[in-house]
This record gives C-alpha cells, sequence and structure tokens, in this order.
C-alpha cells in the first residue's frame, strides 16, 4: 500500500509539472494533449522494453558465440514494443538541451512507425515543431525522474492511464467520452475471461478493454496476439490514435476502424464475436430512425421513436428520432455475439429499469435467457460524470440450470476513496467482487483460494510487524535517552511532568504486547489455497485477536509517540539551552526518526487488518463457500420475479437493502482516510483556483 501512496505521489507531481509547462507556452490543453500523450508513450514503451529486454536476451539462439540481433517479434511476444536506439527515451534525456530536440523526438516516432505497420501516420510528430525545444527539454524530463527507476510494477501503464484521466478531466478532448475508468474496465474483462477468439468493442475509445483482456491471457502465461484478435470501432479519430498507441505500447495489434457504429457495420461482425466489451455513450437521443429500421443488429426492435411532431411512433416506417439509444448499443452487443459469446459493458443505470418500449425490448432480451449477471456501481467512478451505471452481462453459454436466472449484485457499497471526487475498487474489492461470479459460475475452489490468500497476505504482513515494533522502540528509547537527564527539571505544573512519568511505564507496556504479538504469529493459521470452507471460517475466526490487537498496538505507538512529543516540548521550554545539557538539534532529529518509525510501524499494522477484513468479508458473507442470497449485495432471481418487477434489471430492487451494522463495526481509520482524501481536494481545487485567478489578473493587467 504505500508502494501505492508513492505511485500516486508521484503520478500527481508530474501532471502538475506538465500542466504548469503547458501553461507557461502558448498551446491550449487540447494543442498539448497529444504532444504530452506522444512523450508518455515513449516512455511507457521504453519503460517495458528495459523490464523484458535481459530475458529476451538471454534466450536468443547463437552462432559461433554470436547472438542474433533483436527483433520486434521477440518483444511482442514479451508484452512490449521494441525501439531502436533513437527511440529509446534515455537517448531524449541526454539530448533535453539541443535546439535540434523536436526533430530528435519526430524521428523516433518515425522509426517506430517504420517497424509497426499498424502505428504509421497515427503517432504525433510535427505537433512537436510547435512547442519550444527549451519547454519541449523540461516535458521530457519530468517525464523521467530518478525515482521511477526504483518502483515496481506497470508504473507507466498506471502513469499513461493517469494523464489520460487528468485530461479526460479538463475535458481536453472531446469531453473525456475515450477513457473507461480502470476498475469497471478490469471487472468486466475478469468476469468474462477471454481466453480465445475475437474480442469487439464498437465504441472503444482508448483500447483499455483490449490491454485488460490480453492481461487475462498474460495470466494463463500465453501470448495473448495468438489468442486473441481484437477489433473495434470509434468515431474520433484522435481517439482511434490513442488506441492503437496503447495497444502497441503492450505489444499488441488490433484492426480498429473509424465509423459511427449507430448507422455504420465496417467490420461485418454480426454474430461472430467471442466477446464484445463496451463503455458506449449514455442516453444518446439525436439517433436517426429512418436509418436504422431495418438494421438487422436490432433483433428486438426500435425502442422509443418519436416523430418530428413530437407523437409516438405506430409505424415501424415513420421517420423520426430514437428517444434514447441505450437500447440500440445492447441490441448491438448481443448480435455481435457468436452462439457461445459473452459481452459485458457499462451502461447508464436508467437503462436497466426504463419503461415503455425500452421495457419491451429488455422483456425480449431477458426471455432468451442470455442475460446473464448485472452489477450496479454507485456514482464518482467516472471522471466525467458523476451518475451511477450498471454492468450487464449476456452469455449466450449459460448452463441450463441458469437458463431463466439472473444474478444481481450491488456494488455500491464497495468502493474506496481516490479522491474527492473519483472512487474505485481496491484489488482487493475487486477479487471479492469477482469471488461471487466465480460461485455463481460453480467455481469454489477459486473462491476458496481467495480467502486463502487473503490470510495469508494478513499472515505475511503481521511477520513484518515485528522487526518494525523493534525500531520504534529502539528509538523511543534513544529519545528518552537523550530527554532523561533534564526530566526533573521540568516545571512542576506543567502537565508535560506527567507525560514523563508515563513514558517509561507505556513503553515497558509497549514491548510486552510486542512480544506476545509476535509469539501469536506461530500459532497463526496458514490454510491451504485447497482447504475446505469450514477450516477457512475456523482460520479467519482464529486470527481475529490477532488482526484485532494491530489496532490496540497503533493506539499505544501513537501515544508513545504523543507523550514523547509532549515531554520534548515541554523540555524546549524549560530545560532549552546547551549549557544545560539539552541538545536540541539531536533531540529533534531522534524525536522525528522517532515519528517516521512509528507512521511506517501503524502502516504495517494496518495492512495486517485490512487482508483480514478482506478475508473476513468473504467468509462472513458465504461461510460455506455456496452462493447465497446476501442482503443488500447480491441474490440469484428467477424470470418470474423479474416478470413481476415490470422486467427491471435493476439489482437494488431485488437485492434489498444491508442490515445496519453496528457501531463497533465503524472503521474510524477508513473514515479519517476519507476525510483527508476530501480535505486534499479542497486545497488543490484551492490552489488551481488560485493560480487561475492569478493567471487572469496577469492578462489583465498585460
Amino acid at each position: 500500500m504505500a508502494q501505492l501512496e508513492n505511485i500516486e505521489a508521484i503520478e500527481a507531481r508530474l501532471w502538475r509539472a506538465a500542466d504548469l509547462l503547458r501553461s507557461g507556452s502558448e498551446l491550449a490543453s487540447n494543442e498539448y494533449f497529444m504532444p504530452v500523450m506522444g512523450l508518455i508513450f515513449l516512455r511507457h514503451a521504453y519503460s517495458r522494453f528495459l523490464a523484458v529486454k535481459p530475458a529476451i536476451e538471454a534466450s536468443l539462439p547463437s552462432r559461433g558465440g554470436v547472438k542474433r540481433a533483436l527483433t520486434k517479434e521477440d518483444f511482442s511476444q514479451k508484452g512490449a514494443i521494441f525501439l531502436r536506439p533513437e527511440a529509446q527515451f534515455d537517448f531524449f534525456v541526454s539530448k533535453a538541451g539541443d535546439p535540434g530536440l523536436p526533430q530528435i523526438v519526430i524521428r523516433a516516432m518515425e522509426s517506430i512507425e517504420s517497424d509497426y505497420e499498424t502505428l504509421r501516420g497515427i503517432l504525433p510528430k510535427q505537433e512537436y515543431q510547435s512547442i519550444p525545444y527549451d519547454l519541449l527539454g523540461d516535458l521530457i524530463r519530468t517525464l523521467n525522474p530518478e525515482e521511477l527507476n526504483t518502483v515496481s510494477g506497470d508504473v507507466f501503464g498506471r502513469i499513461y492511464e493517469y494523464f489520460l484521466t487528468q485530461f479526460a478531466d479538463q475535458k481536453a478532448h472531446d469531453g473525456g467520452e475515450f477513457f473507461t475508468p480502470i476498475s469497471l474496465v478490469s471487472l468486466i474483462a475478469n468476469v468474462l475471461e477471454p481466453i480465445a477468439g475475437t474480442v469487439f468493442d464498437p465504441a472503444c475509445g482508448s483500447g483499455g478493454m483490449f490491454v485488460q483482456s490480453a492481461h487475462i491471457v498474460e495470466r494463463r502465461h500465453q501470448n495473448p496476439s495468438e489468442k486473441l484478435t481484437f477489433r473495434g470501432l470509434e468515431k474520433n479519430k484522435t481517439t482511434i490514435n490513442l488506441a492503437k498507441m496503447n495497444l502497441a505500447v503492450h505489444g499488441l495489434e488490433g484492426d480498429i476502424r473509424q465509423a459511427l457504429t449507430y448507422y455504420e457495420d465496417p467490420l461485418n461482425l454480426l454474430k461472430k464475436c467471442d466477446y464484445v466489451m463496451a463503455n458506449p455513450p449514455f442516453n444518446v437521443d439525436e439517433v436517426d430512425a429512418g436509418k436504422i429500421e431495418n438494421d438487422p443488429r436490432l433483433p428486438f426492435g426500435l425502442p422509443g421513436v418519436t416523430t418530428a411532431k413530437g407523437k409516438k411512433n405506430g409505424d415501424a416506417k415513420a421517420k423520426g428520432r430514437v428517444q434514447n439509444a441505450n437500447y440500440l448499443w445492447i441490441q448491438y452487443f448481443y448480435s455481435y455475439l457468436n452462439p457461445r459469446g459473452r459481452a459485458g459493458f457499462v451502461m447508464s443505470s436508467q437503462a436497466s429499469g426504463a419503461g415503455r418500449d425500452e421495457a419491451k425490448v429488455r422483456r425480449k432480451l431477458v426471455e432468451t435467457g442470455h442475460v446473464d449477471i448485472m452489477v450496479a456501481i454507485r456514482p464518482n467512478f467516472f471522471y466525467t460524470r458523476t451518475v451511477p451505471c450498471d454492468l450487464w452481462f449476456l452469455d449466450k453459454r449459460k448452463p441450463a440450470e441458469h437458463a431463466d436466472k439472473v444474478l444481481m449484485l450491488d456494488a455500491r457499497g464497495v468502493y474506496r476513496k481516490l479522491t474527492r471526487k473519483i472512487y474505485d475498487f481496491s484489488p482487493e474489492q475487486l477479487q471479492n467482487l469477482l469471488s461471487i461470479v466465480w460461485l455463481y459460475r460453480g467455481q469454489p475452489e477459486r473462491f476458496r483460494a481467495l480467502v486463502a490468500q487473503h490470510l495469508h497476505n494478513s499472515k505475511e504482513e503481521a511477520t513484518g510487524v515485528t522487526a518494525l515494533e523493534k525500531g520504534f522502540i529502539k528509538s523511543v528509547e534513544t529519545a528518552i535517552q537523550l530527554t532523561r537527564p533534564n526530566l526533573g527539571r521540568l516545571a512542576a505544573d506543567a502537565t508535560s511532568r506527567g507525560a514523563a512519568k508515563e513514558l517509561d511505564p507505556a513503553l515497558a507496556i509497549f514491548s510486552k504486547d510486542s512480544q506476545a504479538f509476535a509469539r501469536d504469529l506461530g500459532a497463526l493459521p496458514t490454510p491451504r489455497n485447497d482447504a475446505t470452507a469450514a477450516t477457512l471460517h475456523k482460520a479467519v475466526e482464529h486470527s481475529i485477536l490477532t488482526a484485532e490487537r494491530t489496532r490496540d498496538l497503533a493506539r499505544q505507538a501513537d501515544h508513545l509517540f504523543k507523550l514523547l512529543s509532549r515531554v520534548i516540548e515541554a523540555g524546549e521550554i524549560d530545560c532549552g539551552g546547551k549549557e544545560n545539557g539539552w541538545n536540541s538539534r539531536e533531540i529533534n532529529r531522534a524525536r522525528k526518526a522517532c515519528q517516521e518509525a512509528r507512521r511506517a510501524l501503524v502502516d504495517q499494522l494496518r495492512l495486517v487488518r485490512y487482508f483480514h477484513r478482506h478475508a473476513a468479508w468473504l467468509t462472513e458473507r458465504f461461510p460455506d463457500a455456496k452462493l447465497a442470497d446476501v442482503p443488500g449485495l447480491v441474490k440469484l432471481v428467477d424470470r418470474a420475479e423479474i416478470e413481476r418487477n415490470d422486467w427491471s434489471l435493476t439489482p437494488g430492487r431485488y437485492v434489498g437493502v444491508t442490515p445496519e451494522e453496528v457501531d463497533e463495526d465503524f472503521d474510524f481509520e477508513e473514515a479519517m482516510h476519507d476525510i483527508h482524501v476530501e480535505l486534499e481536494g479542497l486545497n488543490g481545487e484551492a490552489t488551481l483556483l488560485a493560480e487561475r485567478i492569478s493567471r487572469m489578473f496577469k492578462e489583465l493587467s498585460a
């Protein structure tokens, strides 16, 4: 988690630096968009290039002691892009002060396009001529901080997505329609689990659905380029370029065409797709009904057509406008599936319970038996709109026992707060939601393995506590030793006098409880991934006490540090001065070391409780590792019940309300985290507003 926080801080700092550079130039945000994304693309590509290069070189065949040259095929098999020396980011950094830098970047883009036919004419090139070389150099250095060399994981993938997010938030490009939150894309891909065949996205945006599908195959240790074929439609040319860049940087290729899906079907994929994934525009009301009235992609008919006079359409041939295109999209997704195909897509929550003509279409869809899962998502998951949405899943290969049933999953209560305005799923929350789908699909072994993994993670984090406890104790003892000669001179009426007397007993109690915690670790159960549900349930209950002790230890550590701080603050007043033997610099250095040790310890203790809480979340709701109705969360609903509810597919209508939790379950730390995020968001907005006002005043006075 600390690693995640560091990456988030890096992302935010990179964006602020890049945005300040933009504000110092004459470029508008929409003009700055592609040049910046081009550099992010190069940096991301270089990161992936370096990550896989050693393994590729080690496996190259040699003749006469000489290994053959690297090829782009070598990198494609590893999910990366091949870069010639002149296209590698460290080369740009070395040329950051060169007046010919714009041309250097352009030549790098051209070299990549020469190796990858799908990128020809796609990458930004001439746009760099509009950026002064010194500004471009600053931007390149900004995107190459030293600390990025010490972080792990697909960091540049995160940064790439983060920059897309920020541009979307600024509405720098087409209202941000090109970006789907990674949490939702990941959930859709993992529910569908594309392992082989054609993946089609008729509103593909920046290609996130394709990249996440590829990750599914990669986790199976297979090559996605060999297993999956990517096809896409997108109306905006710039967004198509982004999608192709996004695919290329992951070593992927796809056939993406510019088209307005309502009226065009250039790929001719009707009934041919194994998987359809999409996040289409919501609630569009400007589709010409006359152009689509005979479209074979609308097997359930035209929904809600209004004539020019504003009357409901009673004649299938009458010209007018479709009132809401949501059910056009839903039918498109369905009609593209082959007889064993699956679809997953984002849709406005209004569509799940819409009435009249939309309800008639929805009824026909439900009666096919191919509606599989409905997932309700709370507001604030999108960067450019705050509305709630639903995820729809269709499956033409549903087993017979589920033919007339739909899994209703209300995930509105599952989220974490990223910023004041944006929520998402943590990796553990995402896995927990997926585990419910596994139970529905008769895969309890995957559910049990996840519970076991949560418990394993909790115990592993617990083993890391001992060293941090010792470090914290040592830092407190060091600070006490520095202050002890002066404690007797504290003012008699000072509250710190009491704090000084409490220090040693508090430290002794903390040391004793730390030792007890360390002894308990050996008794913590470590269930195997194939453990029975009963074994897992007992393991969760058995480790509750240890998990809860972490809260007590964290409070004791906080209390110890507060006592020490109070003593040091009083000592500065009553005993300050080297003539009294009080070394302020050394004592404050010891206090800071103690503070850092406390923070590291508390964070580690929180992780122990965090993973245990996720294991408990699952076993409390599904103690037998079998799908069950859980109020406020999930219910398997049959067609008769759906009919009684006017064919509504709104999960909240079926699962009911979560029982009110007792006060002792209140997560104070999580609440404080949310308050902190809210405050940070307000402070950030205030800073941006102040900068904007200052800029406006400068423009007025110019």
